[in-house]
């Protein structure tokens, strides 16, 4: 995911989009503790795409209030 991507939705589809890649996050644990996992590179993905997220939503409603 790119953040100019990210920086084109609004605050509602960054929430939801937050929440799915969360759930999958949590997905990916219980499959990496029952020796499932087969993609290991996309924690780090996950994590990041998170961060990112988390990030321009907080610029976003940084510049609203301003």
């Amino acid at each position: 995911m790119k953040a100019n991507d990210v920086r084109a939705k609004t605050l509602d589809e960054l929430r939801t989009e937050l929440e799915a890649l969360k759930k999958e996050q949590f997905n990916l644990r219980f499959q990496k503790a029952t020796g499932q996992l087969e993609n290991t590179g996309r924690f780090r993905q996950i994590r990041r795409d998170i961060a990112r997220i988390q990030t321009i939503m907080r610029d976003k409603r940084m510049t609203a209030t301003a």
